[in-house]
């Protein structure tokens, strides 16, 4: 069994604290055609240098049926500022045009295998799987960016069409698990990396 989620299964469910005060759930985007669920934090240089590019493609979606979820599951004793008052201050700061929620147990982000962040996943209608990965080929270099993986992605499902590429490696920080060392990863990561 692979780590992180494979194209066509389905989202799984959670339940988490957003910084607008309010718990999401997945019933919560049933309304949404498509739903972008990614992994990122508050720290993480390829997360800040890629904001606006994941702003912009939120901006140019979000009318379309498409919604999307943030999900910061940092330990915080490995990086004090991912808790979840700094993503509150973060939010505040630059009014990201997302929900953004806190995942302090790590169970959601082990149940969809994230690796890095950010770490997107695209699901269709259904909740199934169609994208994962990076979201750009360069995520810390905006003057450097020739691939906007996420942006084709939901091109082509808005558009009915399969996902041409539907896995690439994702390109971050690894995910700070809690307890462990800055560079580990369960060995069923392997199966992607």
């Amino acid at each position: 069994m692979a780590f992180t989620l494979q194209i066509g299964e389905k989202a799984p469910d959670f339940t988490l604290p957003a910084t607008d005060g309010k718990p999401y759930s997945l019933s919560d985007f049933s309304g949404a055609g498509v739903l972008v669920v990614f992994f990122t934090c508050n720290h993480c240089p390829y997360v800040t240098g890629s904001d606006e590019t994941t702003r912009a493609t939120v901006e140019r979606f979000q009318d379309q049926g498409v919604a999307f979820v943030g999900i910061n599951a940092n330990s915080e004793n490995t990086y004090p500022t991912d808790d979840f008052a700094h993503m509150v201050e973060r939010m505040d700061a630059h009014r990201f045009p997302w929900v953004y929620v806190r995942d302090q147990s790590q169970e959601v982000a082990v149940a969809y295998g994230a690796l890095r962040t950010p770490h997107f996943y695209v699901f269709d209608q259904d909740r199934k799987l169609v994208y994962t990965g990076r979201g750009v080929d360069n995520p810390r270099q905006p003057d450097e960016r020739s691939v906007h993986d996420v942006d084709r992605a939901l091109e082509e499902v808005l558009a009915g069409q399969p996902v041409s590429t539907p896995v690439t490696n994702p390109i971050g920080c690894n995910v700070k698990w809690e307890g462990k060392d800055e560079h580990w990863m369960p060995p069923e990561a392997c199966d992607l990396v």
